[in-house]
């Protein structure tokens, strides 16, 4: 049977290339393809090499990653695209992996295809998109990008207002009442597993330099920045967490019970080791 010049998945749908190659096994497997037959297309002795990578049981190189790509009928931005998307699932680390993301986000057919995951890489790498969202809990907001502009501190453009709010209606964060008007939405915003950690780990980067930013910027009297060195054993360092955690269910209950809110805040617990456990006088691994 002819083999066609068109892969049959298109992988720009994808943010995780072992799914991206199940997805095409099984499109190609009625007719006639199998897992030896694609080792005879790349050029490797393991009959079974596509189903271990399949399976997360080995990793690609990037010349290999080509080979597949090449394999998968895959050309010119498609194949570029693949082997971006093996060095961003195999990173080692988070510069590695925000690295390979931003190479996976310059092309138009990703962007295309992944708009809700842009939307949301936006919304937790920049400050103030959850800003705006928590800023129309106030009865004074207005749907005016100039306006919502000159509130926030520091001041951002219209341009950037707009595009925030754009992104609150997509994520559902925000949504229109029966008169029209915006208010608060309440979903539960759920990125992929794919990105889902360097997301979150974007997000507490970006609000961590604000609050950098804020001992210059904002006056004492209006800010409570504070730190706190201490010694203590692993159960005192579980009981700590908890106690942070119930402290935060605290402000969240304190925040949906205000009649009035008219000033968004930012809060940031930070709580890490500074140096290594030990147990019995050893050194923990």
């Amino acid at each position: 049977m002819p083999v066609s010049n068109r892969a049959p998945v298109d992988v720009f749908k994808f943010l995780d290339y072992r799914k991206f190659l199940e997805r095409y096994y099984h499109a190609r497997k009625p007719h006639g393809f199998s897992f030896r037959a694609f080792s005879r297309r790349v050029a490797v002795k393991s009959p079974n090499y596509l189903k271990l990578i399949i399976q997360g049981k080995r990793n690609l190189t990037s010349p290999m990653a080509e080979r597949f790509a090449d394999g998968c009928q895959l050309k010119g931005d498609a194949a570029e695209y693949f082997v971006h998307l093996v060095a961003f699932n195999q990173a080692k680390n988070s510069v590695e992996r925000e690295q390979a993301y931003s190479k996976l986000k310059q092309y138009r057919r990703y962007r295309s295809a992944q708009r809700l995951e842009l939307t949301h890489a936006a919304y937790f790498s920049t400050w103030y998109i959850p800003a705006i969202r928590e800023m129309a809990a106030r009865k004074d907001f207005r749907e005016d990008p100039s306006w919502i502009a000159r509130q926030l501190w520091p001041s951002i453009k219209p341009s950037q207002a707009a595009m925030a709010l754009d992104a609150l209606l997509q994520l559902g964060l925000l949504e229109r009442d029966n008169k029209g008007r915006i208010v608060q939405g309440n979903p539960v915003i759920s990125t992929g597993p794919e990105t889902r950690n360097m997301h979150v780990a974007n997000y507490h980067r970006t609000m961590i330099a604000r609050a950098a930013e804020s001992i210059d910027t904002i006056p004492a009297s209006q800010r409570d920045i504070s730190s706190l060195v201490f010694c203590i054993d692993r159960d005192g360092l579980s009981e700590i967490k908890q106690r942070v955690q119930a402290f935060r269910q605290q402000i969240i209950e304190r925040a949906e019970s205000e009649p009035s809110p008219n000033q968004v805040l930012q809060l940031n617990i930070q709580l890490f080791p500074l140096s290594r456990a030990t147990r019995g006088g050893e050194e923990e691994p």
